[in-house]
Formats: structure tokens, C-alpha cells, sequence
């Protein structure tokens, strides 16, 4: 019996997700990988992989997948309603399914399967890129994803006890950036000092926010500049822009600041219509 997953729905946007591909800037390859890192890294955990392996990253549920044989899971990130396996590592018999509904809160939701997702990595790397359009394909149904073997022992942990990603405002600490100073000192404090809103723009490559537009006191334009998982550029409109994990190797609007590392992971759950606040 081969060791597989049957793609029965893929809901709205399904993707193979790892660490993604550091260190191929030069070559014009950014490093793509899980929106929320932490989750995936977890998932890998529960399920007794290296921490990145190949998971599935399901944006807003519908996912549906069936077992061809018998398979250890674990779901986190956004809590899929339907899921038995979220936070905790499930045995999935051959033939079973998991199906992961709607979220209440969060966006993406990672499925990690003992083994890891084992189709072919594309530079190093098994995750699909929007941007660039490397990696592996958008899941659609019908797709069947082989499942490697099992690398290290189970963990032993039947549950891990980690918060829902929150569905109200969402504060996170940002840091100055190189062009700081093409920004009013009125930019500067509206950036930190009102709240900002998620827009339905908004995608694996970055979260687009509204709110006060943000003054630049040098005209003109930047020329393309390295750019780097959280950081908040500001095109013309004023509106500015946090990259995420699609982000391309260089950008040619002024950053303003960068979203704490750590933090950049919870951006990667905001929902549309969601609040943001950003804090020194």
C-alpha cells in the first residue's frame, strides 16, 4: 500500500511549505517557505519530523485529504474546525479523511504527516513560491502526495497547549528601517500610533494595510534595494506594505521600518479587516 495523500478538496489556496530556500538572493531566488513558521515547525514536531519538513499550508480551510495508507497527522496554526488532530498527533487509517472547515480565527492552518510531504524539491527546497512560481504547483483535487519515511522517534506529547491565533487587533514590535528618514515626522508617529487595517489585497507575498497615508518629505524614487521577510514599504499611496514570505529579493520603495522577526509569523494569520497595531 503506497504510502500517500489524496487530495479530495483543496479549498480556497492549498501549498507545500519547508524553511523554503535561504541564500540564493544573488541568484534573484527569494526564500518563499511557511507563512507562519512557527506553526509548521510545530506540526513538524508532533509528528516526530525534522522541524522543516514538507507540511501543507491551508489558507481558510476546505482542505480535504484522504489517507492511502495508515499515517500519523497533526494540524496547527489556524484551528480547522472538523479537525481531530489539531495541537496533537493523530493516527489517520488508511482510507480515513481529514477535512479541515472555515477557522474562527487565523488564516492558515499546517497539516504535517509523519515522513513529511515528499514530492520533489525545486532548488533545495519543496515550497511552492506564488511569486516566482517555483516549487511544486497550487494543490488541486485529485492531486496524490507521496509521504516520506518516518525520520526520528514520536515525541511522545498527546497535546500541546498553544493559543488560537487571536481574531481581534494584533500588536507587534517594529524596528526603524534604512529609509526612515524619507518620512514627516507625522509618518513616523501615525506609523506607530494608529492602528492599521488588513485589506483584501493581501496575499502570501504581503499584507497590504489602510490607515493615515504616510508623507514622505524626499520626492522622487529609490533604486532597488535588498528586501527581507517583515519589512514595511511605502509605495506612492502612502499605504504601506509588509512583506511576507513571497517577497521578491529586491524592492524599489522606501522601507520605513521592519516588523520584529518573531512577529512576522502572526502577521501570517491576520484575516482581511483585521486590526494592526505597530509598537517601538
Amino acid at each position: 500500500m503506497s504510502r500517500t495523500l489524496t487530495v479530495l478538496a483543496a479549498g480556497p489556496l492549498t501549498t507545500v511549505q519547508d524553511a523554503g530556500r535561504p541564500g540564493l538572493g544573488a541568484l534573484g531566488v527569494g526564500r518563499s517557505g511557511a507563512c507562519d513558521r512557527a506553526a509548521a515547525r510545530l506540526a513538524n514536531r508532533l509528528v516526530g519530523n525534522d522541524p522543516d519538513a514538507a507540511v501543507l499550508e491551508a489558507t481558510l480551510g476546505g482542505l480535504v485529504l484522504r489517507a492511502d495508507a495508515d499515517l500519523v497527522v497533526a494540524t496547527t496554526g489556524a484551528r480547522g474546525p472538523g479537525s481531530p488532530a489539531h495541537h496533537a498527533p493523530v493516527r489517520l487509517a488508511a482510507g480515513a479523511r481529514l477535512a479541515l472547515g472555515v477557522p474562527d480565527t487565523g488564516l492558515r492552518t499546517y497539516v504535517a504527516v509523519r515522513g513529511g510531504i515528499a514530492v520533489a524539491p525545486v532548488l533545495g527546497s519543496r515550497s511552492t513560491d506564488l511569486l516566482s512560481g517555483l516549487g511544486p504547483p497550487v494543490l488541486r483535487p485529485g492531486d496524490v502526495l507521496p509521504v516520506g519515511a518516518a525520520a526520528g522517534p514520536m515525541p511522545g506529547v498527546d497535546l500541546v497547549p498553544v493559543a488560537d491565533p487571536p481574531g481581534g487587533e494584533v500588536t507587534v514590535r517594529v524596528l526603524p528601517g534604512p529609509r526612515a528618514d524619507w518620512f514627516t515626522p507625522d509618518a513616523a508617529a501615525a506609523l506607530t500610533g494608529t492602528p492599521w487595517t488588513v485589506t483584501a489585497e493581501s496575499n502570501r507575498i504581503g499584507l497590504r494595510l489602510a490607515g493615515v497615508g504616510l508623507q514622505r518629505v524626499r520626492a522622487g524614487e529609490l533604486a532597488s534595494e535588498g528586501m527581507v521577510r517583515g519589512a514595511l514599504q511605502v509605495p506612492p499611496s502612502g499605504q504601506p506594505v509588509l512583506v511576507l514570505a513571497d517577497t521578491p529579493v529586491t524592492g524599489g520603495y522606501p522601507v520605513i521600518g521592519y516588523v520584529a522577526d518573531d512577529d512576522v509569523d502572526r502577521c501570517g494569520q491576520l484575516r482581511p479587516g483585521q486590526t494592526l497595531r505597530l509598537r517601538r
